[in-house]
């Protein structure tokens, strides 16, 4: 029987009422033995339930409860999963854990394949790892989406690509996912001169099949960094490449807006702006689906930035008008030009390469408001991965304090929240954020992803 150590125990919770404590051990629900965390919350979802719990004495309890349907216990175990993670056994051709250099730590360097992270966290999964246990369990639950690394459907190709003679066999059991009614979503990192051309539209073509229940899929290059020796040789997309990629999806979005009134196949913000073309339109998003995947999150950050930065418009606007009428004199002294600008500030965000046009965009609107505060955005070149590494969620302290150590920074620095280990203050190096602080002796604010948190970094006072 599978043991599970919980780890602590909510409080005011029914786990505490019956002195359920930390150290202890979850054995059963109804008779049933817990598998993972899905079997724990489908079978404590019941009105009444019995649960098999051993003491840290060796003691058992069997604990009769009568709760309200899906009440939660109040328990949180050792692993959130409450089972292990299961890796991938693929060796892909454009892997990124791959084309990391050693030396890092060690959960960089784990590939996950596992199908409950996909429903969890919204991971990827290719298939090949995914048993028949598995898919029933999925079947069963009825747990969606389910988000799938596709890269091609071209059943031959795709081993070629995964380097899994099974690649290709895995693909049927999205027909399984799609006869049940399962939602997906998938994925195509698409190489120059693999899978995309006329690889790309026949993938397109064979998962516009699965719509609706297959609800979007996204179209993102592959990252190359500079670690790739001995590594499948892989080149970098052109801006005419980008157009012509763009062009291929814009063209199927229209077939699919008119088939099942949703765009469905959607091209990563890299595409645009390697393209030089703009944006598409927020309803282009289908609801922004893939954002993980960077499809639409500049559109996203740039809608909300616009609403967030026209609210603080409107309240300076009232605060300036007060301000104004509450003396007469005052109102002499700002049109005679004796009162000097009061506020002024400097500001520096840093962010990566890809992002860094559109935030500066973004900051010339806001100075037009507030002049006061002077802004500088600083893209830091990926030296760490290599140059053709742009996205800010792959940035390292290493980079960010070689680039930055010789600027006038002024009171604060902003940084985004992608460089950051989730729940935590460390960037991909282990340097973490006071660390970047000391070393470049600044006050540090992490943005949050939306663009009303970054209106509310600039405006905060130091």
């Amino acid at each position: 029987m599978k043991e599970h150590i919980i780890d602590r125990i909510q409080p005011g919770s029914i786990a505490e009422e019956l002195e359920v404590e930390p150290g202890d051990i979850l054995l059963a629900v109804n008779d049933h033995e817990i598998e993972d965390v899905f079997d724990y919350h489908y079978y404590t979802n019941e009105e009444y339930l019995t649960v098999l719990i051993r003491k840290k004495d060796g003691e058992e309890w069997e604990l009769e409860i009568e709760k309200e349907y899906e009440e939660d216990l109040g328990i949180e175990f050792e692993n959130g999963l409450m089972d292990d993670y299961k890796s991938c056994h693929n060796k892909c051709i454009f892997c990124f854990i791959d084309q990391m250099p050693e030396g890092m730590r060690d959960t960089l360097y784990f590939k996950d394949d596992d199908s409950r992270l996909s429903f969890l966290q919204g991971n990827y999964v290719t298939l090949t790892n995914m048993k028949e246990h598995d898919l029933e369990r999925i079947l069963e639950y009825k747990l969606g989406p389910i988000n799938i690394s596709v890269q091609t459907t071209n059943p031959k190709l795709r081993c070629q690509m995964l380097n899994n003679r099974f690649a290709g066999e895995a693909l049927e059991k999205i027909d399984k996912l799609y006869e049940a009614g399962i939602p997906m979503n998938g994925q195509i990192v698409l190489c120059k001169g693999v899978n995309d051309g006329k690889e790309l539209e026949r993938s397109i073509q064979d998962l516009m099949r699965y719509m609706p229940v297959m609800e979007s899929v996204s179209v993102v290059p592959v990252g190359l960094s500079r670690y790739r020796e001995g590594l499948y040789p892989l080149e970098p997309f052109t801006q005419e490449d980008a157009r012509e990629v763009l062009a291929l999806i814009h063209r199927y979005q229209k077939i699919c807006l008119k088939k099942e009134e949703m765009h469905f196949i959607h091209a990563s913000d890299e595409w645009y702006l390697l393209a030089g073309w703009e944006l598409p339109p927020e309803e282009n998003y289908d609801g922004y689906l893939q954002l993980e995947n960077g499809v639409g999150m500049l559109r996203l950050l740039k809608t909300e930035f616009g609403e967030a930065l026209e609210e603080a418009a409107r309240i300076e606007k009232g605060r300036k008008e007060a301000e104004i009428s509450d003396s007469e004199k005052m109102t002499e002294d700002l049109k005679a030009g004796k009162v000097s600008e009061i506020g002024k500030s400097k500001i520096t965000l840093a962010t990566g390469v890809l992002a860094a046009p559109v935030l500066e965009e973004l900051i010339g609107d806001f100075q037009k408001i507030f002049p006061n505060t002077n802004v500088q955005v600083i893209p830091i070149i990926n030296d760490f991965f290599g140059p053709q590494i742009t996205v800010s969620g792959l940035l390292t302290g290493q980079d960010i304090i070689a680039q930055l150590k010789d600027r006038e920074l002024g009171e604060k620095l902003l940084l985004p929240c992608n460089l950051l280990r989730s729940g935590e203050e460390v960037l991909l190096d282990d340097i973490t954020v006071s660390q970047v602080e000391n070393a470049l002796q600044v006050k540090i604010d992490i943005v949050k992803s939306s663009g009303q948190d970054l209106v509310s970094c600039l405006l905060t006072d130091f």
